[in-house]
């Protein structure tokens, strides 16, 4: 018989969450799901190596009868409590301060991210679920709002495994667990039926989909977790990000996969444009310009959100805004004005564009984005009536190179290297939401930053400075940067070059920046911890 094994000190209160019955659900899932979960990423291994190759992406012919079908909308926010005005949305990690602070703000919908926003330590991920677990219940100390937002919850993508649990067969065959199936499973498991008793509901929000094949395995997940527990069908809501070049031209069919559970689809910018260097990072057009050149009025990006609205809306589906991670405890408080004002412009466009919401990074940019959205609403939870009919946008419009040009600069290479260098110094320490060069970084915008380093070498891009970017003047830059950096006792900084040389500078490209970080590092510090105290017990 299969069953989950831990393979991690148990710390205090995990039990609450890692009971025997809630690993018994996350193996049946294992059971049902994980050969299928393989194959999918087989699959986006061979569509990688395709658009590497030069193959650009297309809309499918084969579900083109999907798109030009009109009569089909997914479930959106009907039946769906504390879904139906979703303007403002608060996006962080999941340690007790972060949660007493999201559901303090005005957000309408908090989302607590177990991806982007979390380092994926053991203490993170269990003490995470274990603080929400909390939070729903209202045992949170500190949390005195009396119109708290919608809680959704982001499991980590189908790349990640949870290498402190491990999935045994009926053969007796230990893998790594899922992570996706983990976070899922453990939130699902215990709070579904609480949520749904107080007035909510299970809300999830799915990272990193490739295609629609993936929205159709989450869909059987879904069925399959609520049959398990006598859940009516349809009572999960999923709002599916897109954040892949593949994903953008076949939004509608996922949109179709889900239809039953699908509240919308959210417009994350940073991780689209990192995919646009992944999968075409060979092919000279893409070659990035400096980050700082990397706005949301370049043609590809206006044909992505335009066409996210227009294709939402035709299905009944919200549109959620890309977000905006400004920090708003800047001692330079022009500067904390200055970015205030371009925070609303850029709110103020989305809503123009018709978006349904918005995402922020910090409790205190709140405020100022559900103003825009209010002026924009007023009273309407929504405008999905605002059926975009001028947006016509074709493959070529998704992929215009226009603006791209690879306009770089010393100081762009340098930035990058501190914001690489500097977001995994933290997430190794554990902190997955992290304050650098005047901005709150994730994991998408560190994955931008070391992927267009590696682009940018690749491509013997030649800096304003008159110099070729070579590996050799990368690590003349970095070390330069690391001299000026100012060290702390819990620094991880040799580890964090290490992983920085493997995935920016090393040949081949690193698909992700977190996998051998999380594999190399984390897990073996865990592990390590585990063996001292057994040979002590």
């Amino acid at each position: 018989m299969s069953y989950i094994k831990i393979n991690a000190p148990l710390e205090t209160g995990f039990g609450t969450v890692l009971s025997e019955s809630a690993l018994t659900f996350i193996a049946v899932l294992h059971d049902e799901f994980a050969g299928t979960i393989s194959d999918l990423l087989r699959t986006r291994r061979n569509r990688q190596a395709e658009m590497n190759g030069g193959t650009l992406p297309r809309f499918k012919p084969e579900t083109a009868r999907i798109r030009a079908d009109r009569s089909w909308t997914v479930a959106g926010s009907e039946g769906a409590p504390g879904l139906e005005d979703r303007r403002v949305e608060l996006t962080g990690p999941v340690t007790e301060t972060e949660v007493v602070a999201a559901l303090n703000s005005q957000a309408k919908v908090w989302l607590a991210d177990l991806e982007d926003a979390t380092s994926p330590t053991w203490a993170n991920i269990i003490g995470g679920q274990v603080n929400l677990y909390r939070a729903i219940r209202g045992q949170l100390p500190g949390v005195n709002n009396d119109n708290q937002p919608t809680i959704g919850l982001r499991p980590r993508g189908w790349h990640l495994p949870e290498k402190h649990l491990l999935y045994v067969d009926d053969n007796g065959t230990e893998f790594a667990a899922s992570g996706a199936l983990v976070d899922f499973g453990l939130y699902f498991f215990h709070n579904a039926r609480y949520l749904i008793d107080s007035g909510s509901g299970p809300y999830f929000y799915l990272p990193k989909l490739e295609s629609s094949q993936e929205a159709r395995l989450w869909n059987k997940i879904f069925i399959r977790a609520q049959n398990m527990l006598g859940i009516e069908q349809g009572t999960i809501r999923a709002t599916a990000h897109i954040e892949t070049i593949t994903a953008v031209f076949q939004m509608e069919e996922i949109l179709f996969e889900l239809r039953e559970h699908c509240a919308g689809l959210e417009a994350a910018g940073w991780d689209y444009l990192f995919s646009v260097v992944k999968n075409l990072r060979n092919t000279t057009d893409y070659v990035l310009p400096d980050r700082e050149r990397l706005t949301m009025d370049l043609p590809l990006m206006k044909a992505f959100t335009d066409r996210l609205v227009a294709t939402c809306h035709r299905r009944g589906a919200h549109a959620i805004g890309t977000m905006s991670n400004l920090m708003s405890d800047h001692p330079d408080q022009e500067f904390v004005a200055a970015e205030f004002e371009r925070m609303r412009e850029d709110k103020a466009r989305e809503a123009w564009q018709g978006f349904d919401g918005t995402w922020v990074a910090d409790p205190a940019l709140v405020p100022a984005a559900l103003a825009v959205f209010d002026a924009a609403l007023g009273s309407k939870p929504h405008q999905l009536e605002n059926m975009r009919p001028d947006v016509q946008v074709t493959s070529e419009n998704i992929l215009d190179t226009t603006g791209l040009e690879p306009i770089v600069t010393e100081e762009g290479v340098r930035v990058n290297i501190r914001v690489a260098i500097g977001y995994m110094n933290e997430w190794l320490g554990g902190n997955g939401h992290v304050a650098l060069e005047n901005q709150l970084e994730d994991v998408s915008t560190a994955e931008i930053c070391r992927s267009q380093i590696w682009q940018w070498i690749h491509h013997e891009v030649t800096l304003d400075n008159g110099q070729q970017l070579t590996r050799r003047l990368a690590e003349r830059y970095l070390g330069e940067e690391l001299a000026a950096m100012e060290s702390r006792p819990d620094d991880h900084l040799d580890e964090a070059v290490e992983i920085f040389r493997t995935t920016a500078l090393d040949e081949p490209f690193a698909e992700f920046l977190t996998m051998p970080a999380y594999t190399d590092h984390l897990v073996d510090r865990v592990s390590k911890k585990a063996a001292a105290e057994a040979s002590v017990a």
